[in-house]
């Protein structure tokens, strides 16, 4: 194959090198400095302080293939993903930009030269789009060789304007389709529909491209007022050209899963299947199985790479859906043993080349796979049951509803995230009661802000007598050593563990040491972090504070699933800290220092530090 994705990804960075961009390498999917994101959902997201005029690019021109991860907030595809050709979870974006450089005149012409002289994607199937009162941008694309008449289109706000938010740095987008073809409309979300340019759901006339000029600055009344400086943000999605590119090179229309890089992945998955009846192409809902697996292999692997890994809050918890939502889709196509880490080493294969991270973390990534899975896959086939055993109730009283407190209980008892759930019961024709389920949720929730209010209460009053022992070491006498320097988890033993109770009505409060702890331990004026802690068993607690006693550093929290037996000494646990919660706090701490040194500079060196608090929220130097 000439145009493999690695090559195509190669010369779109050669193209824009020669054309002086520096070229530079992707950023991790975990944003820094960007709390308003969970992951790097676009390629603009690594520049957007240069946009807002937070930061000054060290040059002007960059070109990137930025690695993306839409499945949270507003951009979630996660739901889509295996059901059609082209939804992804992790995709590669590439991107050149200028930062108050070139402009329209030479944007417009580089993209129709690199789509049509480097790519060699014929000019006849090609058309142009720019905003309805774009002059500007319509005036270049009347000078670009080869573009048929009549093919240059304007619309309105809703595909070609670009906006960061409700108000700031926005502009007018020009972007390039490709005409598939009468055989691409088959796959259009509605088969009778006319297919056109940006006409939702057309898979006929499909994006190639999208030119983003960002000339403007938008008010809170909606006033658009000229910025000082114009900029140039594109993005053009890697495997939907793979796939185009590819399907003009073989003369068969393909998807997005038939490029080279997810064959490489789905042949793999195919090693695990027994008999025909399965393969790959086969059938439509086996096909799904595999699209997904194949597209969550990449994120999941991503994610670890740059350091995530399982756990209950936030990106942790994304991992963990994406691992237990591909074993669970493993199970339709009849595999039954742990196969995810294989998966894993196929998508570091087909794409380790171009991203070297995932070779150098392979043993990383195997690992927290396989502990993951094996894991999930104790309770998977007990959830699957009970949800076989709902449907036939559902079907013997002629519904196709689950009620909320079932999903809940799937949940809560068996680890299965609601679109888990709803994913399973689609495939037999039934839907859930999401509003039922949210509300369980909120009352889970209220139950733990009031349990946190009685733990804050009783640490106020005092550290409270010890109701329970559940093992021979006191608490006194246990000893940990702290390793969360650079760590955000990490995996123990516990050495004591033991509750309180402050008064007889308040919720039952837990205390426990382990041997190692990333948990920093309130000192130095910062508060102790929070977090969870997992057993091997699967019982979780929640930790909202973390102190030392002695020779120990102490968690205290409460439990939110399982006996209280499960935190014994001896148990092997997972730790997890707040990792957002723990940055704020170091970045406050490292703020008194600053602030300390400069107070001596303006004021002498007779001031001293007193004393300090140091939270999450604020800081006080005294």
């Amino acid at each position: 194959m000439k145009w493999t994705t690695d090559r195509i990804r190669q010369s779109f960075l050669d193209f824009f090198a020669e054309r002086r961009h520096q070229i530079v390498p992707s950023a991790p999917l975990i944003p820094k400095g960007d709390p308003t994101l969970l992951f790097t959902n676009a390629g603009m997201v690594p520049f957007k302080d240069y946009f807002l005029g937070l930061r000054t690019p060290a040059t002007r021109r960059v070109a990137d293939c930025q690695k993306c991860l839409r499945i949270s907030g507003k951009h979630n595809d996660l739901e889509a993903v295996g059901r059609d050709s082209y939804h992804h979870t992790f995709f590669e974006m590439l991107g050149n930009w200028s930062f108050g450089d070139y402009y329209k005149a030479e944007a417009i012409p580089w993209h129709w030269e690199l789509v049509t002289k480097v790519w060699e994607i014929p000019a006849e199937k090609l058309w142009a789009t720019v905003y309805k009162d774009d002059d500007e941008a319509f005036a270049v694309w009347e000078k670009v060789p080869d573009l048929p008449a009549g093919r240059i289109l304007r619309f309105g706000e809703k595909d070609n304007f670009w906006e960061m938010g409700e108000t700031g740095p926005c502009g007018p987008c020009s972007e390039i389709h490709i005409d598939r073809g009468d055989e691409a409309a088959q796959f259009c979300e509605h088969p009778r529909q006319a297919c056109g340019v940006n006409v939702d759901g057309c898979a006929r006339f499909i994006e190639l491209g999208n030119l983003v000029f960002i000339q403007y600055n938008r008010d809170g009344g909606g006033k658009l007022t000229p910025l000082p400086m114009r900029h140039v943000d594109t993005g053009t999605g890697l495997e939907r050209v793979a796939s185009v590119m590819q399907s003009l090179e073989t003369a068969r229309l393909l998807g997005n899963y038939d490029i080279d890089v997810f064959q490489t992945i789905i042949a793999t998955i195919q090693q695990f299947i027994i008999g025909d009846d399965k393969k790959y192409g086969k059938h439509e809902e086996s096909d799904i199985s595999y699209r997904a697996i194949a597209d969550h292999s990449r994120a999941i692997s991503f994610l670890i790479a740059d350091g995530v890994l399982p756990g209950n809050t936030d990106r942790e918890y994304v991992l963990r859906r994406l691992i237990r939502r591909s074993a669970r889709h493993g199970r339709q196509l009849g595999i039954e043993q742990p196969f995810l880490a294989e998966i894993a080493n196929a998508a570091a294969e087909a794409m380790g080349r171009a991203y070297p991270e995932l070779v150098s973390n392979a043993a990383r990534i195997r690992k927290a796979i396989t502990e993951e899975e094996t894991r999930f896959g104790e309770t998977l086939d007990r959830g699957l049951e009970l949800i076989d055993v709902e449907i036939e109730r559902l079907q013997g009283a002629g519904q196709s509803v689950l009620p909320g407190e079932v999903a809940f209980k799937l949940y809560d008892t068996y680890g299965f995230p609601l679109d888990l759930t709803s994913d399973v019961l689609r495939n037999r024709g039934f839907t859930v009661d999401a509003n039922g389920f949210d509300l369980l949720m909120e009352e889970q929730r209220e139950r733990g802000r009031a349990a946190r209010m009685t733990i804050n209460e009783s640490l106020r009053i005092s550290e409270g007598p010890m109701t329970l022992q559940l093992g021979s070491t006191p608490m006194q006498e246990a000893s940990s050593k702290f390793i969360g320097n650079h760590l955000y988890q990490g995996e123990s033993e516990i050495v004591a563990a033991n509750t309180f109770q402050q008064q007889p009505e308040s919720e039952l409060v837990i205390r426990i040491a382990a041997a190692e702890t990333p948990f920093y331990p309130e000192g130095g004026g910062q508060v102790g972090d929070r977090g969870v802690i997992e057993t091997e068993s699967g019982a979780l607690a929640e930790i909202i504070d973390t102190r030392k006693q002695n020779g120990a550093i102490v968690h205290v929290g409460r439990i939110l699933r399982g006996p209280i037996g499960d935190f014994h000494p001896g148990k092997r646990i997972k730790l997890q800290i707040d990792r957002e919660r723990r940055d704020a706090a170091m970045l406050n701490h490292s703020a008194t220092h600053i602030l300390h040194y400069a107070l001596r500079e303006i004021l002498g060196n007779e001031v001293h530090q007193a004393g300090s608090m140091v939270s999450p929220e604020r800081l006080r130097f005294d």
